[in-house]
């Protein structure tokens, strides 16, 4: 079963159409990277996949749930609440602006969604959020406060606090993009560690070296369209298109 399928997904802003006609899906324990120029629509789905968008027309399903369903000039039809409240904890989505709470000590930002939305005692959050923070290195930064992190801490923590839901399948819209390119590394790192754990990832991602070393499957983007899909050595080495050839180039 796969965990994720989106089928013939558009998405509309009022006369522009971002999205045009895409299906991918996504099976348990797969990294898979979407790559393109900007504006080719690839934050635009993650945001879809993560309901943070309404559809124009097309489907996605978790588990083999349905959760949308969209015909053009429709409104959007939902799951069953509480279907779709389960849908929801199927996924994380880390962001490129890390988006924490500035109010909030790190391991708040890491144990408030666990205890408020999977009910975990405060005991029980704070042992996962001690154990993922160990795991990135950050374990004696509990305390601290996001103004007192690099933006590179700020991103492994917003990774643990996704993590802490325990997804099935975690989203990273351009997790690198906000950071130094010597702070890009750090990210990259843990990254490469969840794909080790055979964490199931979808990553929107300008690192082409990355996507090419750790992905089990790229997806190419252009004009809102998926232009080419395939293995990384497919894409990278063996392009069949035109248009990924062309945006390659930039990457030599």
């Amino acid at each position: 079963m796969n965990y994720l399928e989106v089928s013939h997904l558009q998405k509309q802003f009022q006369d522009v159409q971002v999205l045009k006609d895409i299906s991918f899906s996504v099976q348990p324990g797969e990294v898979l990277s979407i790559i393109g120029p900007s504006g080719s629509g690839k934050s635009t789905l993650l945001r879809c996949c993560t309901f943070l968008e309404t559809l124009s027309a097309g489907s996605i399903s978790y588990m083999g749930k349905t959760a949308v369903t969209a015909e053009i000039g429709k409104k959007p039809v939902y799951a069953q609440r509480a279907d779709f409240r389960e849908i929801q904890h199927y996924f994380g989505l880390v962001f490129q602006n890390f988006n924490l709470f500035p109010h909030y000590s790190v391991l708040r930002n890491i144990t408030e969604a666990p205890r408020i939305i999977l009910k975990k005692s405060k005991a029980e959050a704070k042992k996962t959020a001690m154990e993922l923070l160990e795991k990135v290195g950050l374990a004696n930064k509990a305390k601290s406060y996001p103004c007192e992190l690099s933006g590179g801490q700020q991103q492994r923590v917003a990774i643990v606090r996704a993590l802490a839901m325990s997804p099935s399948i975690l989203f990273f819209d351009e997790p690198t993009s906000a950071l130094d390119p010597e702070l890009t590394g750090e990210i990259l790192e843990v990254i490469r560690l969840l794909a080790e754990d055979h964490m199931t990832m979808v990553i929107v991602t300008h690192e082409m070296s990355f996507a090419k070393a750790i992905s089990n499957r790229v997806i190419f983007m252009a004009d809102g369209y998926i232009v080419e899909e395939g293995t990384p050595e497919q894409i990278f080495d063996h392009p069949e298109q035109e248009r990924t050839r062309q945006f390659l180039a930039h990457y030599q």
